[in-house]
């Protein structure tokens, strides 16, 4: 027997087809009419970082930001080798460079704030074997202060930029943005201002003295502001005169090859040139650390010890004496001789 099944009614239907139709339905809200939309607020420069522009662009259309710390020309596919291998194995460049649009150049459309390796790494591969590679950018709209900062900001993170880089790229920055305030500068970085007043002296290393070590980036910033303090001092003088001795013998080095004198040996010879002995003397060493000349000096007297096979040169040696001529008259000695304008031509 078929099993009988209860089907609804007409009026069961009709019943619940007007109690839907006589149910509240939500009314639709009107649009707002354009002109009484509010307003939309100007956007934040600290938006453009979530508003990123990210193009592919020809590097040589791209120029390196005089304010960055990290010198361009220092660059090598040594140096920068394992990024170049990184974007030659991936086939691009992953981490996008950020630059600024630039107005005064016809030759240049950007500027690179962070990323100058990136740069010279996409320059060199097009230069080489992927002619077709092009440059990632992310242009952001910066003045000359937010860009130094966002630049100092993505250096700290790399090891490759020196601190004799840094050192000086602050110094510029605290004459060029924060108008010699040091303070100010200091409160804008976030960092501690005595470390940045450090950072400052050690700017002022001259040339001649970083050419002793085998390259700036071996000198750090503690013996560098140690080095800073001496030079300043009475032994300035015998501190260059070995410096200068020491650059000699590290280019000679180079051309034929070897490896530079590390920079443990450097530091350890030009601190032995400013500290004296016991008995109140200078000392001056060859580049292979032989004693060259030895100076003892008090208000009456001055004793100069040459010493043979140490390898300097007569210049380094007359220098030397003409270093412990002006440190023995800071401590009283004197010749009791007017200089003559011919004294300095002779020697």
């Amino acid at each position: 027997m078929t099993e009988r099944r209860d089907k609804p009614s007409f009026a069961s239907l009709f019943n619940r087809a007007r109690a839907e139709a006589e149910a509240p339905q939500s009314m639709p809200v009107p649009a707002m009419p354009a002109e009484t939309a509010p307003p939309v607020e100007p956007r934040r420069r600290d938006e453009w970082a979530y508003e990123a522009m990210q193009f592919l662009v020809d590097p040589a259309r791209v120029r390196i930001w005089p304010g960055n710390a990290r010198i361009y020309e220092d660059l090598s596919p040594d140096n920068c080798r394992d990024l170049i291998q990184s974007i030659a194995t991936e086939g691009m460049q992953k981490v996008a460079a950020i630059v600024r649009p630039v107005f005064d150049d016809a030759l240049y459309e950007y500027e690179v704030i962070a990323g100058t390796r990136r740069h010279f790494a996409v320059s060199y591969l097009r230069a080489t074997s992927m002619p077709s590679l092009r440059f990632l950018i992310q242009v952001e709209i910066l003045d000359d202060e937010a860009a130094f900062r966002l630049a100092d900001l993505e250096n700290r993170a790399r090891k490759d930029v020196s601190d004799i880089e840094r050192a000086r790229n602050y110094a510029a920055a605290l004459h060029d943005h924060y108008a010699g305030h040091l303070t100010r500068m200091a409160e804008r970085l976030a960092l501690s201002k005595s470390w940045l007043s450090k950072m400052i002296r050690v700017s002022a290393l001259p040339d001649q003295l970083l050419a002793a070590f085998g390259s700036p980036g071996d000198l750090h910033l503690k013996p560098a502001y140690t080095l800073a303090q001496k030079i300043d001092g009475p032994a300035g003088p015998l501190i260059m005169a070995t410096a200068a001795q020491i650059a000699r013998a590290q280019a000679a080095r180079r051309v034929d090859g070897l490896a530079p004198y590390p920079a443990a040996e450097v530091l350890r010879q030009l601190n032995a040139a400013a500290a004296p002995s016991p008995e109140d003397a200078a000392e001056l060493r060859g580049p292979t650390g032989r004693l060259a000349m030895t100076a003892n000096a008090n208000k009456n007297t001055l004793t100069l010890k040459l010493h043979a096979g140490s390898g300097v040169t007569r210049k380094a040696i007359t220098d030397a004496v003409r270093a412990a001529l002006v440190v023995a008259e800071t401590k009283g000695f004197s010749l009791g001789l007017a200089a003559r304008p011919e004294d300095d031509d002779a020697a």
